[in-house]
């Protein structure tokens, strides 16, 4: 019996990391589909518009089923939706139309250095020192990126919109927290869909998606060269990049440990940046490569030192562990 067992949870796992790698691939793709959009006249607004609406409109059977969030849990909707999915796709990609895909995202992983800041001095909770190793090594590596010696050649505007989208990130962490430890964290398909719905009808108050030039999308996009139909490249991003890559990425962390889900997920970097190179021809410099590796070796060992849930230890990245646990609890 023990054998069999230890059998099923070995098959678990297993396919828990195949979901992981899925999860992964897909959100690193949104960027490269995303940018031939932007490129071809469609106002980044507006096409995280196109994604958010489209994915909410797949789901919109998830949130009828979980309605009941709806009066209990209403202040972690409205924040999944503002932060978690309007404000970190919005500033994502207003980034990426200022500068590379790649280096977007790697400032955005920057997010789990912000997340042990605020546990560190605002929780005032302790944290490990492989943590705060993992936090130095990813800040140095981010200065690699961004080639800082050059007087940040990049566009420092979409620096900062990137450094955004690392802040919200960062708030739908934190609200993530909320009923993780009581055993109570609400089910996080139901958390997904109504977040989409929320930020469905925030940007539409902010993008005016009546102002589109809806022309473009029966248009063929460029693609570093190739012509590609917008209408493909949108249907990519919501099903694929939205829609499967939140549903694996729920049900992996249900099969995996938060810390091993966590790893996993920094592979989303490394998919973006080589699609990025492959699909877009946006070569990165030698110091930038190196830079993004680091950037994430840091995460690694900052998920990796991440306590049990229940451990009295320190805490490795407060928000990151809070928000996985708390998907975890709900399987």
């Amino acid at each position: 019996m023990h054998t069999s067992e230890s059998s099923r949870a070995g098959g678990s796992k297993g396919v828990g990391l195949g979901l992981a790698l899925v999860s992964a691939l897909a959100f690193g793709g949104s960027g490269v589909a995303a940018k031939p959009l932007i490129e071809a006249g469609l106002d980044p607004l507006h096409v995280v518009w196109l994604r958010v609406a489209g994915a909410a409109l797949v789901m919109l059977p998830l949130a009828v089923r979980h309605r009941a969030l709806l009066r209990s849990r209403p202040a972690l909707l409205a924040g999944f939706g503002l932060l978690g999915v309007a404000g970190v796709q919005a500033f994502y990609f207003a980034s990426i139309s200022r500068i590379p895909v790649g280096v977007a995202l790697l400032v955005e992983y920057l997010a789990p250095a912000l997340v042990l800041g605020w546990v560190r001095f605002v929780q005032r909770r302790p944290v490990t020192r492989a943590a705060a190793l993992g936090v130095v090594l990813a800040v140095g590596g981010l200065a690699c990126v961004v080639e800082v010696w050059s007087g940040l050649s990049f566009d420092a505007l979409g620096l900062l919109l990137a450094l955004g989208a690392a802040c919200c990130q960062v708030g739908y962490f934190v609200l993530s927290d909320q009923g993780s430890d009581s055993g109570e964290a609400p089910d996080p398909l139901g958390v997904i869909a109504f977040g989409l719905l929320v930020g469905t009808a925030v940007l539409t108050a902010v993008a005016r998606p009546w102002t589109m030039d809806f022309s473009v999308l029966t248009r063929a996009a460029d693609m570093n060269g190739t012509p590609v139909a917008a209408g493909l490249l949108l249907g990519w991003i919501v099903l694929i990049a939205t829609v499967l890559a939140y549903v694996t990425g729920v049900v992996s962390v249900r099969r995996l440990s938060p810390a091993i889900a966590g790893v996993v997920a920094c592979l989303e970097a490394v998919v973006a940046t080589v699609l990025a190179w492959v699909l877009l021809g946006e070569h990165l410099s030698a110091p930038q490569i190196v830079g993004g590796t680091v950037v994430l070796l840091g995460a690694f060992i900052a998920q990796s030192s991440t306590p049990a849930k229940g451990s009295v230890e320190p805490v490795a990245v407060g928000g990151t562990e809070s928000r996985l646990s708390a998907r975890e609890n709900a399987a």
